[in-house]
Parts: C-alpha cells; sequence; structure tokens
C-alpha cells in the first residue's frame, strides 16, 4: 500500500488541498465565512441547482432506455450479440468532448437535424441529457445486465407455475434481486453526470453551466480562486456522500445473491414480445449511439478529398504552434505512459485489497480510490500548476505531468477490474508455494500472475482508453506545442470557420477510431464471466 498511498497523497491530496488553501487562505488565516457568501449568490445557487437537475433528470432517462437493453444482452441470445456489445461501450470510453462534438454534428448549426428539418437543439438541456444517456448507456447495460445474466431464471419460472403473470413475477423475484444493481448503475451515471463538463462546456453554451464547468470558468477566465474553491469542497462533498451510498448498495449485491453460470441463462427470442423488445433495442442504439458517431465521421468528410483530414497536417492555420495531427502522436505517448503508472498503482493497490487479512484501514482506501473519478478534475488540473511548481518537485515544464493527471483517472479502472480476479485466487495455492520455498516475488509470478494475465490486460485497455480522453486535467497542464487529441478538438470548437469545426470533427473522428480499437480488443481479451466494468 505504501506507493499507491503516496502516489494519491503526492498527485491528488497534496493539489486539491493546495488550490482550496490557495482560494480560502489569506493573510488573517482561513475565510471560512466566504462559504455561505459564495453559495448564497443566485448565480452559484443557479449552478447548483441546474447541476442536481440534469443529473436526476439524465440518471432517469439513462435507465429508461437502457433497462431493456440490459435484459436483452442478459436473457436473450442471437447473432452479432458480442459486435453489438461493444458498439453499446464505444461511447463509454469515448473522450467527452467526442461526445458532445458528436451531439454538435447531429444536432448543431449546419448538423443533421438542422440540415432535414431546421431543427437545432444545441444550447438546449436536450441536447446535454441525450449526450449524457449516450456517454452512460453502457454503464447501465453492463451493471445491470451482468447481474441479470447471473440470476437463475428457475425461480422466475417456478413464480408463472404458481400463477404468477410474466409482470407480476418479474416484480415479485427478478426486480427485488435486481435492485441493488439498478441502485449501483444509477449513482454511478449520477456521479459521472453530476461531475460533467466536457459535454456541458460543448453543448450547453453560455446558458447551462455544471458545478465542473463554473469552477473552470472562475479558475481560468474570471482568476476567482475563493469562489472555485468553495465549489470544489461542495463537489467534494457531494461526491463523498455519493461513494459512501455506492459501496454500500455494491456490498449488498455482492453478499445477498446466489448467482449462476451467465452461459446458461440466455435463450433465442421467443414470441413476438421478445422480438418486439429485441428490436425496439437495436432501434434505440441505432438511433441514439450509432447515428451521432456516424455524423460526426460524416461531418468530418465534407471538404472533398479528406480536406479537413489534409489540413490536419499543416500549421498555417494559427490555432497551435504545431500540426493538429501532431495531437495524435503525442497523445499516444502521454497514453502508453499513463497506463503504465496507471497499471503499477493499480495493481499494487488492487493486491494489498485483496488480502483477506486487510485492516479495516486498507478497506477504507478503497473508497479513496474511487474519488479522482468524481472530484473536479479541472481543480487537479490546476492544483498541479500550483503544488508543483517549486523544489524539490517542480514538475511544471515536465511531460511527466499530463500522464500523471491521467493516471489518476486510469488507476481506480485497473483496481475495479483487477481485484475481483485477484479475490478470487485460491490462497492455498500461495502458502503451498510458499511451504515449497518460493519467496514472495516468485509467488507472484508463478500463480498470481499467470491467473490474472488476462485481466491485467483488461485493466491496462481500459486505463488506456480513458487516459487518451481525459480532458479536465489535461486542459490545464497540456503544453501549447503538446496538445492532447481532446484538448486540440476544444481548442478547434472553440474558434470561428468551417475549417476549424471540420478538423474538430475529423480529429474526433481518430480520437474515435482509436478508443474503439481498443474497446475492440478488450472484448476479445474479456473473459465469458466477465458481466462488468
Amino acid at each position: 500500500m505504501a506507493l499507491p498511498v503516496a502516489f494519491f497523497a503526492l498527485f491528488f491530496a497534496w493539489p486539491v488541498a493546495a488550490i482550496v488553501a490557495r482560494g480560502l487562505k489569506t493573510d488573517g488565516g482561513w475565510q471560512f465565512g466566504r462559504i455561505a457568501d459564495v453559495v448564497t449568490q443566485p448565480d452559484i445557487r443557479h449552478v447548483l441547482w441546474f447541476t442536481t437537475w440534469q443529473a436526476l433528470a439524465s440518471t432517469a432517462l439513462t435507465l429508461l432506455l437502457a433497462l431493456p437493453a440490459a435484459f436483452v444482452f442478459a436473457r436473450l441470445d442471437f447473432p452479432g450479440k458480442q459486435v453489438l456489445r461493444a458498439v453499446v461501450t464505444v461511447p463509454f470510453v469515448l473522450p467527452t468532448v467526442v461526445a458532445g462534438s458528436a451531439f454538435l454534428a447531429l444536432v448543431g448549426h449546419g448538423g443533421l437535424l438542422d440540415q432535414l428539418w431546421g431543427v437545432r437543439l444545441d444550447t438546449t438541456v436536450w441536447a446535454i441529457l441525450l449526450a449524457h444517456v449516450f456517454f452512460n448507456y453502457a454503464v447501465v447495460v453492463r451493471t445491470v445486465g451482468g447481474l441479470w445474466a447471473q440470476l437463475d431464471p428457475r425461480q422466475e419460472e417456478a413464480a408463472r407455475m404458481l400463477g404468477a403473470s410474466p409482470f407480476a413475477a418479474w416484480r415479485k423475484v427478478t426486480l427485488p434481486a435486481l435492485g441493488p444493481a439498478v441502485a449501483a448503475a444509477a449513482l454511478m451515471v449520477f456521479l459521472f453526470t453530476f461531475t460533467s463538463f466536457g459535454v456541458v462546456q460543448i453543448l450547453g453554451g453560455p446558458t447551462f453551466s455544471t458545478l465542473e464547468v463554473e469552477i473552470y470558468r472562475q479558475t481560468s477566465e474570471v482568476f476567482d480562486l475563493t469562489t472555485a474553491a468553495v465549489l470544489t469542497l461542495v463537489q467534494f462533498a457531494a461526491v463523498g456522500a455519493i461513494l459512501g451510498v455506492h459501496a454500500w448498495t455494491v456490498r449488498r449485491r455482492e453478499s445477498a445473491l446466489r448467482l449462476v453460470d451467465p452461459r446458461l441463462t440466455a435463450r433465442r427470442p421467443r414470441g413476438a414480445g421478445h422480438r418486439a423488445l429485441l428490436a425496439g433495442v437495436l432501434v434505440t442504439v441505432a438511433l441514439l449511439l450509432v447515428l451521432p458517431l456516424a455524423v460526426l465521421v460524416r461531418r468530418s468528410l465534407d471538404a472533398p478529398g479528406f480536406g479537413y483530414y489534409r489540413a490536419l497536417t499543416r500549421t498555417d492555420g494559427g490555432t497551435f504552434l504545431v500540426a493538429p495531427v501532431h495531437a495524435v502522436w503525442t497523445s499516444l505517448q502521454y497514453a502508453v505512459a499513463a497506463t503504465a503508472i496507471a497499471v503499477l498503482i493499480g495493481g499494487l493497490a488492487a493486491a494489498a485489497l485483496a488480502r483477506r487479512d486487510a485492516g479495516r484501514l486498507v478497506r477504507g482506501f478503497d473508497a479513496l480510490l474511487m474519488l479522482p473519478l468524481g472530484v473536479s478534475a479541472v481543480t487537479v488540473g490546476f492544483g498541479f500548476l500550483i503544488a508543483l511548481d517549486k523544489p524539490p518537485l517542480d514538475l511544471r515544464q515536465s511531460w511527466i505531468l499530463v500522464p500523471l493527471a491521467q493516471a489518476l483517472v486510469g488507476a481506480p479502472f485497473v483496481v475495479r477490474t483487477m481485484l475481483p480476479v485477484l479475490r478470487a485466487v485460491d490462497t492455498r495455492l500461495r502458502e503451498a508455494a510458499a511451504v515449497l520455498g518460493a519467496s514472495p516475488w516468485r509467488v507472484w509470478r508463478e500463480i498470481d500472475l499467470p491467473l490474472v494475465r488476462r485481466a491485467l490486460l483488461v485493466a491496462a485497455g481500459f486505463a488506456f482508453a480513458v487516459s487518451l480522453g481525459e480532458f479536465g486535467a489535461t486542459v490545464f497542464i497540456a503544453r501549447p506545442d503538446n496538445p492532447t487529441l481532446p484538448v486540440a478538438v476544444a481548442r478547434l470548437l472553440s474558434r470561428p470557420g468551417d475549417l476549424n469545426y471540420g478538423q474538430a470533427m475529423a480529429l474526433s473522428t481518430i480520437l474515435m477510431v482509436v478508443c474503439a480499437a481498443a474497446l475492440l480488443l478488450l472484448e476479445r481479451l474479456r473473459t465469458d464471466r466477465t458481466g462488468e466494468f
């Protein structure tokens, strides 16, 4: 635990504490009275209300549209199921900047809806809500569908034989068993939408602002660190409460159910109801997930002769110090470095948490590992500039700063992927190897590593995908001559002109292809029993 604790203390706790202290501490001491002053401001209260309201609405809409798909993937067997599973998961591993760009190409000025019917939904709350569903659809499908596939269907069949209608059997038998999984999925979606930044930044315009967007605005545009610090504390408290409830529901789900092999529960569609449900899910996936990405690709090809893609190789646009295509190579380098750090830190943390003799303090660190996913990435990025700006740790000019910030986001995914597999390793194998004289390192190399190798590769793939798309922290610390792909896309979208917009669509398409390739590789490595992230 020593290295993971030191890493999170140095590169997460310290930067966050530094920016909060910079905003609330003056020569006269701590200004805690400013918290009430900031929170009671009408515009800040509006931001708090909108952040909470849109997160609740996004969560409800995501559950409404994704729960039928969870049933389809859990209980029905049909051709192309694995390919469709990969398609559904692609939006989740895409950066939020790409999600925002895809919906901008669909509902924005000159988008598909504008061309066909003269309808524009950009800078409306509906664009934000639909983009959040697009991004979080897979969370519900994987989390709820993974558990649903492992529930013994004979219990519901027994209720049907005793005279219960199909709906009554589902409501009284299956739904109570799925309740903790649905609650866990809802809390995760709420967490992701409550801290939404890239989607709202692109689609919300000046009208809508979440806490994350307001922290960014107060920090980089208004330079009001006090307000930014207060909003960070508010977000930190809300995320802490959400993670506490999330951990409680996960513990209930893991300990209260008897599960079966998911390969034994899927059946071919039977009857008109199953076929209609499958058709409805396919239409939803096509319209909500595939169409925005297809429109994004089409908009990137509007210029004849791949003009927007060729423009990425030139530096005469004035937006970058280097050719925009340089961001592809830069992002890949950063993502590889971030993946190595995340696998090292997350792997060590998972190994410590998997020990049956782990103390309460070690188990409590499990919840803390999730905080980087919920605490403002903008705060972390700006905190890096404040905290890591003097010897002995002056990293402001170092390239490693970006991979460190990206690894903070990737490490929780490594822990969540490896921990169940490490806990499933029979401790008697380790004990037998130790009795035969094997050193701890050899025990890990000969016993644990062969058993967890596939999970380690899957964890590395997820860490690579999320590192490639990290935006909130990177937008502060990426150097002008080495922008990452998400930063380059956002910078192009912020400038007027068809050329800049087309280049943003082209870069987004490249980023989407890279993320999708990583995901397809994950699907090939994924074990048949893996039902969740």
